[in-house]
Parts: C-alpha cells; structure tokens; sequence
C-alpha cells in the first residue's frame, strides 16, 4: 500500500538530485495538520506565490492582522490533527537519503538539510527554522492555514510549512514537479527566515504591500535570489547533498518561477498596482541572479528600483 503522503512519479529515477545514502536526521522537522482554532500571535505568513489566499495573507502581515481572523479556522477535531501530525512523524522517521528522489516528503526533509548547511556557512550567526510538514490544515504563531494557503513561512514562530499536495497543484499552474523545482519551493521559504534574521521582513513592511515595487514585492524576489545561492552552493563541495546539477534541472525551476508570477495568476487583466511577488520575468532574473553568483550580497532587492 503506498503511503497518502508519497507520490512516486516516473522516471524519478532518472530526475535524482540527492547523492550518497543513509537516514536523514533533522530534529527541526515535524508534522502537524488537521487543526482547528487560532494559533497564538500576531504576524502574517509569507507565502511563494498566487492566490486570493495568499494576497490575503500578505495584507495580512503588513497590516499587523493575524490572518485567521480573515481566513477562519478549521473544523477539524483535535484528535484527527494529533494523528494526522503522528502520521507524518512516522513516515519522516523512515526517511533516508535514497527516499528524498522519490518521495515529496522526504524531499522536503532532505531539502532543509541542504539550506541549512549553505546558509550556516554563508550567514553569521544563522540559526536553522523549524519545519512543519501539514495535510489539510495546521495552526501557527501566524494563525490557522490550510492547504489553499500554499507553502509559508510564519516569521512570528520561525518556522515554514509545507503541504506536500501543493507540488501537484503548481504543477496544474503550469509549474514543474520536478525535484528541483520542488527544492526551490522549500528553498524560497527558508529564504523568507533568512530574511526574518537580517531585518528584510521588517523593512518590507514598511514599504507596503502591493506595487510593482512594494516591500511585498522585494521580499518575495529577495526570497527567489536566496534560493538561487541555495542551488550555486548545494552541489559543491565535499559534503555537498546535491549531485551536480543539470541544465534541466535549472529549467525545471524557471519553469516554476514563471509559472508563480503575479502576471502569468492574474493573466491579461493583470495590474502591477496589485502585485505582491513580482512578474514572472522578474522571479527567473532573481532566482538566476543568486544561483549565477552564489552571493547573497547579490540579492538586496531594497536598494534598487531595477527590480
């Protein structure tokens, strides 16, 4: 019986981004799922891309709104999220290095081994994020989420969260569920905790929510750029987790990039006035930028109007 939260896919095999072999151990990672309620705090989640939901969420951060209180909470009992959370506890246990080719959530665990260790050497002081892997629904320091929100980064409890039924659903946007692709998402997220520790989040919200070049919009292309260092950096050198990566791979996470532009969601109504992300071009040009320098010196987005 194949496990509700694993989605092997063909040819996976020969998509491989993970080398070597072994058990996976970050104590950082967890599941949760099926809340109800709102979680503790104020804040706003910071989301990779799209949606009505996630405008919302967005307004809701830099209008100081807990955004549980727009969005609503779950229904769901307790009971069902303690062994939703214990469900996905299990299968993360079993995780190794092997699994992470072939199994989203493994992926996602494998994944924040690899930012965890280019950003400790790239960062001062950097301090790794919890992860939250989520089916369904799940409270945070942000308030209630559900699937419908997409991955997030909650900066008032630090920690991201990550519904893995959201790969198939990027890929329906036109996005790719390839590893890497796959990656980025995990990747951009943790760029948003990155951002929680220098002081960007802070400085984003005092530039607004919506424009072409509002704070929203730095933010989430600052984000696109960390991942990029992520990738220059997690196929290098001795303990590198990655195997050199090809240029599909790279495509594969343009694709994606492309695909979550505020342009490409809103289609040909759209009107930069109301962007939170940035245009589809601008999310390649800052993924690429970081991943072509492996510098994060590269991505201050908040110091230039070129965005």
């Amino acid at each position: 019986m194949v496990h509700p939260y694993r989605r092997p896919t063909a040819g996976s095999l020969t998509c491989m981004t993970f080398q070597g072999s072994g058990s996976l151990d970050n104590s950082n990672v967890s599941g949760g799922g099926g809340g109800g309620g709102f979680g503790g705090g104020g804040g706003g989640r910071i989301a990779l891309g799209g949606g009505a939901g996630l405008i919302v969420t967005l307004v809701a951060l830099f209008f100081g709104i807990n955004p549980g209180q727009i969005l609503g909470s779950s229904s769901t009992s307790s009971s069902s999220a303690s062994s939703s959370a214990s469900e996905i506890d299990e299968h993360l246990a079993q995780c190794t290095v092997e699994k992470a080719n072939t199994d989203d959530i493994c992926r996602i665990k494998a994944t924040t081994i690899s930012v965890n260790r280019v950003w400790s050497d790239q960062m001062k002081g950097y301090t790794p994020p919890k992860t939250v892997i989520f089916s369904n629904s799940v409270d945070t320091g942000c308030g209630a989420a559900t699937s419908a929100t997409g991955p997030f980064y909650c900066p008032v409890d630090k920690t991201a969260y990550f519904d893995p039924s959201f790969f198939a659903e990027l890929k329906q946007m036109g996005g790719s569920d390839g590893p890497l692709a796959q990656e980025y998402v995990v990747a951009h997220e943790y760029g948003h905790h990155v951002q929680n520790l220098t002081g960007a989040l802070q400085k984003g919200q005092q530039l607004g929510s919506h424009g072409p070049k509002s704070g929203s919009v730095r933010v989430e292309l600052q984000a696109d750029c960390y991942a990029g260092v992520w990738a220059y950096h997690a196929d290098k050198g001795s303990d590198a987790m990655l195997e050199p990566l090809t240029s599909d791979q790279i495509s594969s996470v343009i694709q994606t990039a492309k695909a979550i532009g505020d342009d490409t969601i809103q289609g040909s109504n759209s009107n930069p006035e109301g962007w939170t992300h940035g245009s589809a071009d601008q999310r390649v040009r800052w993924f690429s930028t970081g991943y072509k320098n492996g510098d994060p010196r590269q991505c201050d987005t908040f110091s230039t109007n070129d965005l």
